[in-house]
């Protein structure tokens, strides 16, 4: 046996379970299946009932279960915390897995079985947990886009009755006054988010350094902060890139050739935020970007995709003042690196400074 594989399907109260095996023909053997309950009870019994079905301890176990929500969270925590290697994989790719495999029928017990069968063939990129601090720097920032959501939907509908034909006085009343509670949620949150990034002096420095580009603000930051973990998972831009779902892809195929676009497979979180931010640094010309913004407009006559790659540029910018601790410096000269390379970093050559992102 090469390795064994523990499939977890996790719903609000249970967590359907198998444990797998793959031997040295590439073969996936079913060991063993049974049903647990999503507390701290059922971590535990499932933990005895792992230990006995798995024979041999030498032999490596990777748990592997879905992303479903937050109903994953504690278990993923909890095996984590007993030092189990977990990976945490997203429901659709799980999906088009089963899929190729030939997997007909669709239910929790399958699914566990599935992504047994996906933990045992294949090397899945291990989970880790969020640190506590932009854990909580994320709740923050995702009730303020929620309350933000909220406000327009509102709005719209206060629009609506405004221009109505029978325009109802209560109905108005209403709107105003949850549109007004909204505002005074909003500001709060924004406060707590400012208190917050600032109650670490070490994150405040970097925030700092961050928020002196004209046209960032300290939501901005907090929420790249909150949905990246820090940065502390990526170890080169074209991965903070990818994840943000600013990776270009091409459709081709013989004769065939369709449009490339960014894939928008990511955090539509960091894309959002960073919508604003990217109009303002071609409003007040900040660094070259006017310059990059005129140059992507002349080759493909589009603004939105030159407004696009200025927020696929500031999004580099953002984690290599973060990474380095460095001040921003609007005159330098911006080089782009290659793919593969690590972080970026500013160079100073004589008196010709470079940014290189």
């Amino acid at each position: 046996m090469l390795k064994y594989s523990f499939g977890m399907d996790i719903s609000m109260k249970d967590i359907h379970t198998c444990l797998s095996v793959i031997d040295n023909r590439q073969q996936v053997k079913v060991q063993a299946t049974k049903k647990f309950d999503n507390n701290e009870h059922g971590f535990k019994a499932m933990l005895v009932w792992l230990n006995r079905h798995k024979k041999e301890d030498e032999i490596p176990l990777i748990c592997v279960m879905e992303a479903t929500g937050v109903y994953y969270e504690e278990c993923a925590f909890f095996l984590f915390k007993a030092g189990f290697e977990t990976a945490v994989v997203l429901p659709t790719k799980a999906k088009k897995y089963m899929q190729a495999l030939g997997f007909k029928t669709k239910n929790d017990k399958m699914d566990s079985v599935g992504l047994a069968c996906m933990g045992a063939q294949q090397c899945l990129e291990l989970w880790k947990p969020l640190d506590a601090f932009f854990y909580t720097l994320r709740a923050l920032t995702r009730h303020h886009q929620s309350l933000q959501e909220l406000k327009t939907s509102l709005n719209n509908q206060l629009h609506a009755d405004e221009n109505s034909i029978y325009s109802n006085k209560k109905v108005k009343k209403q709107l105003r006054t949850l549109i007004l509670n909204i505002n005074k949620q909003l500001r709060e949150t924004e406060k707590n988010v400012h208190a917050h990034l600032y109650s670490d002096d070490k994150i405040a420095e970097r925030v700092d350094h961050i928020v002196a580009i004209k046209g960032i603000g300290h939501m901005t930051v907090a929420t790249v902060l909150g949905e990246t973990n820090g940065f502390l998972l990526f170890k080169s831009i074209s991965q903070l890139i990818s994840y943000a779902g600013y990776d270009v892809i091409e459709n081709q195929s013989g004769n065939h050739k369709g449009k490339t676009k960014i894939s928008k497979k990511g955090s539509s979180h960091i894309r959002r935020v960073l919508h604003m931010p990217a109009f303002n640094m071609i409003r007040y010309d900040v660094g070259n970007m006017k310059i990059f913004f005129d140059r992507i407009l002349a080759r493909h006559n589009k603004k939105m995709k030159a407004y696009v790659a200025v927020q696929k540029k500031l999004l580099a910018l953002i984690y290599t003042l973060w990474q380095k601790n460095e001040e921003f410096k609007p005159q330098a000269q911006w080089v782009a690196l290659k793919s593969d390379s690590t972080a970026p970093y500013y160079a100073a050559e004589q008196e010709t400074q470079v940014h290189k992102i």
